[in-house]
């Protein structure tokens, strides 16, 4: 299967500080929608569960009998958690970023590079690789809460042995998912940054990928190159059952003990986090309810790293997770439009923070 570089000329630009690993580039497909589709689809709701392309293509078919906000069509954006995190640092925080990973030769795998190019991220790591991109519908309810069915069996993805130094080299941070999909792909990006001298933060994708992979996610965790780990409350939940105490701020400490930085998001309640000795807790900014969930702590990882990288404190870091975490629930789909970026930025200067210089 044949690869190529969008853009090999890394030495006329200055190195992204911040670069999202999305092995597979993704079209999420998002759509609010009544309950009974939900109740029609295999799996808990709620979850992330990955379907066959005839699944997914029978999902999107009936999601148009079953759209909540008519004339709301569904809402075709390039895709996937860490994608979300780095356009978000870009767009919203202006934070030099890139994507390192692999598109199809397809109309989906243009739109996916495209809307990165537009959103100002380096997409020179993304290689292009015959066959088809990854898709995911996107589920939302009328409370807000989503559901996700990827499509990845049969998408393009970058190879462990095709990932070089040279894809790192003199950026900072390297964002990453946890995944068995990727998981050779995962180890050999981490090795390579820790080789390069930058730090990880990994999160933990959903509470299916946490209960039925355990061992491989606690092999990454035990071995102490994960610097910094965000979790919701299901996965952090799923991280201590059967323990005696199974409750966020257990999660919070089985995580900061493996991790320089542990963070659990709380939905409506906030977040907590700790650092060394230092622990906070943020409550969340913005409406209670929810137009679309989706996307809500990959922004919510977007604010927390823009304050690591801006030297700011562990309370501080979360304070602009909240505001960016709660920009992006405001409207449909993980993309922050430019009116809920500016409420975002309103929300951090009566906070005090200080307010990122961007473009939109």
């Amino acid at each position: 299967m044949g690869a190529e570089h969008l853009i090999i000329n890394r030495e006329a630009s200055q190195a992204a500080l911040i670069l999202g690993l999305q092995p597979a580039a993704l079209i999420d497909h998002v759509a609010r929608v009544d309950w009974s589709l939900l109740d029609q689809i295999p799996g808990e709701r709620g979850g992330s569960i990955p379907v066959a392309i005839d699944e997914l293509e029978h999902i999107l078919s009936e999601v148009k009998t079953h759209i909540l906000d008519e004339p709301s069509p569904i809402k075709t954006i390039a895709g996937g958690s860490v994608t979300n995190t780095i356009r978000g640092l870009s767009v919203g925080f202006g934070v030099s970023c890139g994507l390192i990973g692999a598109y199809g030769d397809d109309q989906q795998g243009q739109l996916f590079v495209s809307n990165m190019k537009f959103s100002g991220v380096d997409v020179s790591r993304l290689r292009m690789k015959r066959g088809p991109t990854g898709q995911c519908v996107c589920l939302v309810d009328a409370s807000g809460n989503r559901t996700m069915r990827p499509c990845l069996s049969n998408a393009v993805k970058i190879q462990a042995d095709e990932l070089i130094a040279e894809d790192v080299k003199g950026s900072k941070w390297l964002v990453l998912r946890f995944g068995m999909f990727n998981f050779e792909v995962i180890q050999a990006a981490i090795r390579i940054a820790k080789q390069e001298g930058l730090s990880v933060s990994m999160d933990l994708a959903s509470f299916e990928m946490v209960r039925n992979f355990r061992t491989p996610l606690l092999q990454l965790l035990e071995s102490g190159d994960v610097d910094l780990c965000f979790a919701n409350e299901d996965e952090a939940a799923e991280l201590v059952r059967g323990e005696e105490n199974a409750d966020p701020e257990a999660a919070l400490e089985f995580l900061a003990k493996r991790c320089q930085w542990a963070v659990v998001t709380l939905g409506p309640n906030g977040c907590i986090a700790k650092h060394g000795k230092e622990i906070v807790k943020v409550p969340a900014i913005g409406e209670a309810k929810a137009i679309d969930a989706t996307g809500a702590g990959d922004l919510f990882a977007s604010g927390f790293l823009y304050g690591l990288v801006k030297g700011l404190s562990l309370e501080e870091c979360c304070k602009v997770g909240s505001c960016s975490g709660g920009s992006v629930i405001r409207s449909l789909g993980g993309e922050v439009t430019p009116e809920n970026w500016q409420w975002m930025r309103k929300q951090m200067q009566i906070r005090g923070l200080p307010i990122p210089d961007t473009r939109t």
